[in-house]
């Protein structure tokens, strides 16, 4: 899965309050650090339809904003500190722009050595050396900002940049560990930051695909990090939040929240895509209703399932059919079916299946951890611990309800009394860029 918006890796950092001059009047270093973040403002809030529109408002600011670091007298540019800041400044407006710019990389690495406790540039900094694929660097940048004390931006954004080292690292589940505790010690220094609280579920949903897309205490993590990230008024304008949300509702098959979510995504982003996971959704409920009423007729149906008596467990678990069943874990019983029909859709997980079980009733199958061709039609399946659930969704004025069982891992499922052979046991990825 390529998810770009599980990381905003950009330079999000306040510029230092410059001096004002006697008698507290505004200096013109001061008005071209709130020109800077209104530039960043503009870039964080405004998702135009056509992403060139976007581009020529932040080029329109970026050289206004320039004019005024042009316009500042040379005695306000003397000083190593005030020299510092301007080259941050300088640096930080020409960062703006999602690919790596050199001229930005030159002005911030003047502005650390003339002024080395400046900690937004050192953020900026390691943002802008990120860009150009240096990440062992762009972390140094971000660990000597961190020594300069505790921060929640400087914590925010190794835990992101851990997450990008993780991609085809050997230590991947440890980079993702650590990119967790680090977005946890975010929060602990501000537990209202709604920013804070989304980087922390997009660590979660990262962890959920690194460990093999089955854990889904992962997902629910996460789900509750972006719900409390939601309180925070200033994260209402993110489309991001919204979609990793509705990304993360999709996999635990909330698909009604998942909806809702991608559908507000869309509105405030249009360029995200948000708008084609609605429709990949309602494709896939269509199917599945699809799948329900296709059902074999009574004669057919019994000898399809005719084999399913004489199959041996070879454990303590109790035979169990899908009307006995519980809602939710269903601990100590296996559920013994037949694989009607595979039902193809376009996510990466899970597999659904049309199942039928000895009594002759047919749900459908969720299956995460393994490869599509793990399991054909026809084939016996034994599902231990099973998790039942009605999946209920609305949208459009249609109503979808299935009976459901959802399998989290391969040791859940015998195929023909086998276990699933290695080679068909999937680990699913995911892919995130320092995204602008």
């Amino acid at each position: 899965m390529s998810t770009q918006n599980l990381l905003t890796g950009a330079c999000t950092s306040s510029a230092p309050t410059p001096p004002e001059a006697d008698g507290g009047d505004r200096t013109p270093l001061a008005d071209a650090a709130d020109a800077a973040e209104e530039l960043y403002r503009l870039r964080d809030t405004f998702f135009p339809r056509d992403p060139g529109e976007k581009a020529a408002a932040l080029r329109a600011r970026t050289d206004a904003a320039l004019a005024l670091l042009d316009a500042l007298p040379s005695e306000q540019k003397k000083s190593p500190q005030l020299r510092g800041v301007y080259e941050f400044l300088r640096g930080k407006i020409l960062d703006v722009f999602p690919d790596y710019h050199k001229e930005a990389e030159d002005h911030l690495s003047k502005a650390v050595k003339l002024n080395p406790s400046l900690v937004d540039a050192w953020l900026c900094l390691g943002n802008c050396i990120w860009k150009k694929g240096d990440l062992s660097a762009a972390k140094n940048c971000f660990s000597l900002a961190l020594g300069k004390g505790p921060d929640k931006k400087i914590l925010c954004q190794i835990s992101m940049l851990e997450r990008s080292m993780a991609q085809g690292s050997a230590d991947q589940a440890l980079l993702v560990e650590e990119s967790i505790k680090h977005a946890k010690e975010a929060i602990m220094l501000d537990i209202r930051d709604g920013n804070s609280w989304y980087n922390l579920g997009n660590a979660y949903l990262t962890s959920f695909f690194v460990g093999g897309a089955w854990d889904h205490t992962k997902l629910h993590h996460s789900v509750k990090a972006y719900q409390n990230a939601e309180k925070d008024q200033t994260m209402n304008l993110n489309p991001d939040l919204y979609y990793n949300c509705a990304t993360a509702d999709k996999y635990l098959e909330n698909y009604e929240r998942a909806l809702r979510g991608f559908e507000v995504a869309a509105l405030k982003d249009p360029g995200l895509g948000a708008d084609i996971e609605v429709q990949k959704i309602i494709s896939l409920l269509d199917k599945l209703e699809n799948a329900m009423k296709g059902q074999l007729r009574t004669k057919k149906l019994a000898s399809f399932v005719s084999s399913l008596s004489g199959v041996k467990l070879k454990s303590s678990h109790k035979k169990a059919t899908i009307a006995t069943l519980s809602e939710g874990l269903n601990k100590a019983v296996a559920v013994l079916g037949k694989v009607v029909l595979f039902i193809r859709h376009e996510n990466v997980a899970p597999l659904y299946y049309l199942i039928c079980d000895f009594k002759r009733s047919y749900f459908i199958l969720s299956v995460y951890g393994l490869h599509n061709d793990a399991i054909k039609e026809g084939d016996r399946v034994v599902l231990f611990e099973p998790y039942y659930r009605i999946l209920d969704a609305s949208c459009k004025d249609k109503h979808y309800q299935f009976k459901s069982i959802r399998v989290d891992f391969p040791e859940q499922i015998l195929i023909n009394e086998r276990a699933p052979a290695p080679h068909h046991v999937a680990r699913a990825s995911i892919h995130a860029h320092n995204r602008s």
